[in-house]
């Protein structure tokens, strides 16, 4: 070996080669040269790399190969450009300035929506009647004379319209008039139309809250917008409401009238209605809700549920009986003469076709006389009867979330006389709003709790704080009478089998713009609660100025006009409310709720003490009245002081 590299035919080494012909084969060493190691290195490195890569290529192509049978066969994807169009075309969610109001059950009453406006910069018409015309042409609601001013002068910017429909903007776009501009801006709307007009009160042009709980709650529906607000209102039994009082509107001849519908033990207001009433839809203009008097009194937007104050007539005689048994004066078997008029200087206290004779409690109430409810309060006396009406929240704003409340108008301390102890305890000489009313009647049917109304919805099962007023057992006896007032009283249209519905009319006199009555308007209202076994709801409807008709009779005081209403809401609200009657025990439940017209007098180890709950307003109760006296006593003597009438006779 001399360094020659073999020959390329040459044996592999160690490979058994022959030595020479013929001769047996031999072993030889075949030495490889570095060059040839390095070459072999490289070819088996260069191998396993293709091994590699073959092994990458592989997978790769089985993952794309599975893909595009997942894509094509097991789970086929749309386009990508459909998709990008479906996304372009599909409508971005509006984040809202002002937050959604909606009922207990979650209707919607108030949501804000987008909506393109139109403006106008005046500098850039040309001929401003011309434009106007044109606009009006396709918009019919504009006023072209009103649109011209708007359109000329040296401004920049003028609203034209605040919400216009895609087709209303491609009718103005297709005029091409320079000047004309469109921008985005926010409506809101009140999906359920009139039924809750006053209790929402609206929005003006900027959607700024001018009215109702859109103002009392303006802040909160600005700062916390995608949190909803709740309210007690029921849609349904808003609707249902309002039918049954614009029914007896019309029937009448009514100008106007309310009505409330409230949970007694939780102060929830379920419904809310004042009519006339208005369209949510058009802006609130300021001009309107600063009214004053007599045309205040007669425009859609006056709330009469809360801020008309009307003397409450016979329905306050349920304050004046609760009153009389809370501080002792009289007792169920007791009662006051109402044989003669009660005459002071040359006005009467009179009964609407009274019994000229003595009356115990339950007929004072179940006939609705004035003179007995005169005495009633008289035998309180002034301070206490004064100090009792504060106390029941007849001396203040009822606090309610709206900003339109009215306060009473009650005598001052210094000039409450015997008089108008006498005047108010048949419900004269005092206005107070209709929410007033309900609300005491309610504090007298559950139990004796007066509780502060609401429009807000509570937690189910949440115990509202209240202040008690009367007793318990006050309050039990009231209930029986306010039911023996639907039975055989002047509220027996009212009455509804199986929910045994108690309450008391009320009609009054309405005064005159000089502080006279008004003998040919009158309020007529009604106030109860139901069912009377176990008080949920309390009620009150009230007609404003009713006329009378064939069907009644010639009459137009509220057995005719309020009471039927108030049995029409009952009979629709009651199963929407879940309230089944009590048709199967009607005679068990009637007969515990029963009370005579004349009550006998019980043994004296049977009759119980007053309740001594004047002691805690400074004065103790007196003693309970007497059995009945003799007949036509004379007539109560009273301290002289201005009354307003000359027949006080209304029912």
């Amino acid at each position: 070996m001399n360094g020659i590299p073999p020959p390329p035919d040459s044996p592999p080494l160690r490979r058994m080669v022959p030595t020479a012909l013929g001769e047996p084969a031999g072993t030889a060493l075949v030495k490889v040269t570095r060059p040839e190691l390095a070459r072999r290195a490289i070819l088996q490195k260069t191998r396993r790399r293709l091994m590699v890569a073959a092994s990458g290529f592989g997978v790769l192509f089985c993952a794309v190969a599975w893909r595009l049978a997942d894509a094509t066969l097991l789970r086929p994807e749309p386009p990508r450009r459909l998709m990008a169009m479906e996304r372009a075309i599909a409508p971005v969610e509006h984040q809202a300035s002002r937050a959604r109001i909606t009922d207990r059950n979650g209707e919607i009453l108030a949501v804000t929506l987008p909506v393109t406006a139109l403006y106008a910069n005046p500098r850039e018409i040309q001929d401003a009647p011309d434009v106007a015309r044109r606009l009006a042409r396709v918009l019919p609601q504009l006023d072209e004379e009103r649109l011209v001013p708007r359109l000329s002068g040296d401004r920049q910017f003028a609203y034209i319209a605040r919400s216009l429909t895609p087709r209303e903007q491609q009718a103005v776009n297709s005029l091409g008039i320079p000047g004309l501009y469109f921008e985005q801006s926010e409506r809101r709307a009140y999906p359920q139309g009139r039924s809750a007009a006053h209790v929402l009160g609206g929005v003006d042009v900027d959607g700024n809250g001018i009215a109702g709980i859109e103002r009392h709650f303006d802040e909160r529906l600005r700062s916390r917008r995608n949190e909803e607000l709740r309210l007690s209102v029921d849609v349904r039994v808003q609707l249902a409401l309002r039918d049954a009082v614009l029914r007896a509107i019309g029937e009448f001849n009514g100008i106007g009238g309310a009505g409330i519908l409230m949970d007694v033990q939780t102060g929830e207001i379920l419904g809310m209605v004042s009519l006339p009433d208005f369209d949510l839809s058009d802006p609130v203009r300021r001009d309107e809700l600063e009214l004053r008097g007599e045309a205040a009194g007669t425009s859609p937007r006056f709330n009469r549920a809360t801020v008309g104050v009307y003397e409450p007539g016979s329905t306050f005689k349920l304050l004046t009986a609760a009153m009389a048994l809370e501080y002792g004066t009289v007792n169920i078997w007791g009662g006051y003469d109402a044989s003669r008029p009660i005459r002071y200087g040359r006005f009467t206290i009179d009964d609407f076709r009274g019994k000229r004779r003595w009356l115990a409690l339950p007929e004072i109430l179940a006939y609705s006389s004035n003179i007995a409810s005169a005495h009633m309060a008289a035998a309180v006396g002034p301070q206490r009867h004064r100090e009792f009406m504060v106390r029941m929240g007849m001396g203040s704003r009822v606090p309610v979330e709206l900003p339109e409340t009215a306060l009473p108008l009650i005598a001052r301390p210094q000039d409450w006389r015997e008089i108008n102890t006498m005047t108010v305890g048949f419900g004269h000489g005092i206005s107070v709003t209709p929410l007033h009313v309900v609300t005491g009647a309610a504090a007298i049917a559950n139990g004796g709790m007066l509780r502060r109304p609401t429009l807000l919805a509570q937690e189910p099962g949440a115990v509202a704080p209240g202040t008690r007023v009367i007793s318990e057992r006050t309050s039990d006896t009231m209930r029986r009478l306010m039911r023996l007032v639907v039975t055989d009283g002047s509220g027996k249209s009212a009455d509804i089998p199986g929910y045994f519905v108690g309450g008391k009319t009320g009609t009054a006199l309405k005064t005159g713009p000089n502080g006279g009555y008004l003998q040919n308007k009158r309020i007529a209202a009604f106030v109860g609660a139901f069912p009377m076994n176990a008080p949920r709801y309390a009620i009150y409807v009230m007609v404003d100025e009713p006329k009378p008709n064939a069907s009644s009779h010639g009459f137009a005081t509220a057995g005719w006009v309020a009471a039927p209403a108030a049995g029409m809401v009952i009979r629709s609200v009651a199963p929407i409310l879940g309230m089944v009657p009590e048709t199967e025990r009607m005679a068990e439940i009637q007969a515990s709720l029963a009370m005579p017209l004349q009550p006998g007098r019980p043994p004296a180890s049977q009759q119980r003490a007053p309740v001594a709950q004047g002691a805690t307003q400074g004065a103790a109760p007196r003693a309970a009245q007497p059995a009945p006296p003799p007949a036509r006593p004379a007539a109560a003597t009273v301290t002289p002081a201005p009354v307003r009438e000359a027949n006080l006779v209304p029912r």
